[in-house]
């Protein structure tokens, strides 16, 4: 039987997720529906005053004493918020268990903002490739800052679901649950024979390391995972840092940290660059793209950036620079981040230019603002992370061959694990 066989063969456990006591019709729909598609649908009921007209595998009960309270006393609290945080809390222990224990293959859940907010915390405590689908009236909202969304998150907006069963809402179900059975039954287990390496980079455009230190990093006998910092990419890097998932981060493109600093929706939260400190990873560091500051074209230039330098990459996409004076403030951040770091840190700085569009000539050279930034750095780097001063460009055969320099070094002193050959 070859793979895609077998993987049709498997019978996912998908634990699906809700509030039984009012929607009741929709999740039982959802269970009949996951069990049509070749999957078995497990009920965790995470309501707080009613009862569901149904038996569920893990009722209030069990999700309240896996918080260490009972359901009276969380209904007691008198506050909505209280309650379903607690039950965020049971629900998390109870999924994390049963899939420690093998019991389950995926999760989908079903709410509003208060089912998405405690499903949102059960996402994220299932480890990276257990597919993750939330039903919700507030998918893809800006609501969810980027550290809640767990960074394989599938979500799918529930379109006509405010109150009952009905024929737009069951075709979202429907779509859901065989997404999320679909996934299970044919999603590869994360397999890594090999260190892996964590990069950060804003395209190949803005920043063209990664073409020369992907391969040779590979030849080294590593897996190199590249994330792109718009967002998103840099909070899944940050979650898998937290759980100690890779071996070393290059950490490059720092674009989203001076996005969050300047009020940014294009953020990675506000642990951006830290996660790998406190996880004990090695980090070399770059300043990559903090000159600029992206947000939505289809909204307005804000307000305080009116009068700098602007650029739309796309219909979603612009970006504006950054003054000197914002620079040194980034500047100031990166050095006190780095400076809590647990593990060995050295920070490359590329004195002649850190995107593609400041060098002379280009529309966003403003060789003032970047020697501001390049001050604030030499002062905000100190002991023990190391700094490294380079005369060229983040995108200059300098910078790749430094990083290459410091990277074999720490093999050598076994700061960061010895690659694995092929034949090893």
């Amino acid at each position: 039987m070859t793979a895609p066989e077998m993987a049709n063969t498997k019978t996912p456990r998908i634990l699906i997720i809700g509030t039984g006591d009012t929607k009741a019709d929709e999740l039982l729909f959802m269970r009949d529906r996951i069990e049509a598609a070749g999957g078995i649908g497990i009920m965790l009921d995470v309501s707080i005053l009613g009862d569901p007209p149904y038996q569920a595998e893990y009722d209030k009960h069990a999700v309240a004493a896996a918080a260490d309270t009972t359901i009276g006393e969380i209904a007691a609290s008198g506050d909505e918020n209280t309650a379903m945080s607690a039950m965020a809390r049971g629900a998390v222990v109870l999924a994390g268990d049963l899939h420690a224990k093998g019991a389950i293959d995926g999760m989908i859940a079903l709410g509003g903002t208060m089912g998405t907010d405690l499903a949102l915390d059960v996402a994220q405590a299932l480890p990276l490739g257990v597919p993750k689908m939330i039903v919700s009236t507030i998918s893809f909202s800006h609501l969810m800052p980027p550290q809640r969304i767990a960074a394989d998150l599938m979500m799918i907006l529930w379109a006509g679901g405010l109150y009952g069963l009905n024929g737009a809402c069951a075709s979202v179900l429907s779509q859901a649950c065989g997404a999320v059975v679909g996934a299970a039954k044919l999603a590869e287990p994360v397999r890594i024979d090999r260190p892996v390496i964590a990069m950060s980079s804003l395209g190949k455009s803005c920043l063209k390391y990664m073409v020369t230190l992907k391969p040779a990093l590979e030849e080294r006998g590593y897996e190199v995972v590249v994330f792109h910092t718009t967002g998103m990419g840099g909070r899944a890097m940050e979650s898998i840092a937290a759980e100690g998932g890779f071996a070393a981060i290059l950490d490059f493109s720092l674009q989203e940290l001076a996005n969050q600093m300047n009020g940014s929706v294009v953020n990675s939260g506000p642990d951006r660059l830290e996660n790998a400190g406190k996880a004990g990873i090695p980090q070399i560091v770059a300043p990559g793209a903090i000159d600029m500051v992206d947000f939505p074209t289809w909204q307005p230039v804000p307000e305080n950036f009116s009068d700098r330098p602007y650029h739309a990459h796309n219909r979603l996409l612009a970006s504006v620079t950054l003054s000197g004076a914002d620079r040194r403030r980034i500047a100031r951040a990166i050095g006190k981040k780095l400076s809590t770091a647990k593990a060995p840190v050295a920070f490359v700085l590329p004195a002649g230019g850190i995107q593609q569009w400041d060098q002379e000539g280009e529309p966003l050279h403003e060789p003032e603002a970047l020697q501001a930034f390049n001050e604030e750095m030499r002062v905000a780097i100190q002991n023990p992370v190391e700094f490294h001063e380079i005369e060229g460009h983040i995108n200059s055969d300098e910078f790749t061959n430094t990083v290459l320099k410091i990277f074999d070094e720490w093999v050598v002193r076994g700061i960061i694990a010895q690659g694995k050959s092929a034949a090893t």
